[in-house]
């Protein structure tokens, strides 16, 4: 891909906002709305605003990381960049439709690059009942939550509630507890990623739960329908080098 129009955003750091005055200067500078391409700089939080702020134009995104881990974002150089960006490999991902509904009656929808996440909000112990495509498989979880992930999420929260990492291209969602009491051996399951998940708040009004999808978050909510949403295409692009597919699978051997 030879790029002719490169716009470059950047997080608010010092760092990131440096590195993005620099590369403006020797690459030259055009809208988001108007780029072939958009650079983003910072780190995988970022990234992640980046993702959700131009989905609807999907314009390929190249990050260089400014941040901390940085598992979304290419190494940070300065020069070359055209050429990197010409040689990148594309990854493309389809982000997870939430469909949340409240104790209220009220409900939104959300989308989530990594997962949709349901949480706790007080003390007491949620009770969620779980149905995979309108089957009932789980009458009743007791947790602090449950998540669903996309592979590109599974490295996030997924792997720090001690979910599994799912490679690209996999075909597969993964659903994981979070610090399940009942039924205590349970560690959640793989499902196909057209799956649809329903999660069913049991007790809502003693036991009450949030649901949050990336970083849009509805509370005291009864039901949730989490589904993939194949009409939306998120490209991502990495050095060859270093793509998605070899860190993830690197992850799983990290001690």
């Amino acid at each position: 891909m030879y790029i002719h129009s490169i716009a470059f955003v950047a997080a608010e750091t010092k760092i990131a906002q440096d590195a993005m005055y620099r590369l403006k200067h020797r690459y030259g500078h055009v809208s988001p709305d108007k780029a072939e391409v958009i650079v983003a700089l910072g780190g995988d939080g970022f990234m992640l605003e980046t993702l959700h702020r131009y989905m609807g134009r999907k314009v390929p995104i190249y990050g260089m990381n400014r941040g901390t881990v940085g598992f979304l974002m290419n190494e940070f150089r300065e020069i070359d960049l055209p050429e990197r960006i010409h040689d990148a490999q594309t990854v493309k991902l389809h982000p997870l439709q939430m469909e949340a509904h409240t104790k209220d009656g009220g409900s939104m929808c959300a989308l989530a690059i990594n997962e949709v996440s349901l949480l706790r909000e007080t003390r007491q112990a949620a009770k969620l009942r779980i149905k995979i495509d309108g089957v009932e498989r789980l009458p009743e979880l007791v947790c602090d939550g449950a998540l669903v992930c996309t592979p590109a999420g599974s490295t996030a929260y997924n792997l720090s509630a001690h979910g599994p990492i799912l490679p690209m291209g996999s075909g597969l969602l993964a659903l994981t507890p979070i610090s399940p009491f009942r039924p205590r051996r349970w560690r959640g399951a793989l499902l196909p990623e057209r799956a649809q998940v329903i999660f069913e708040i049991l007790e809502p009004e003693k036991r009450p739960v949030s649901a949050v999808a990336d970083y849009t978050e509805v509370r005291d909510v009864s039901k949730v329908i989490i589904r993939e949403d194949p009409s939306m295409d998120i490209r991502l692009l990495f050095d060859p080098e270093h793509n998605l597919e070899e860190r993830i699978l690197k992850e799983q051997f990290v001690e």
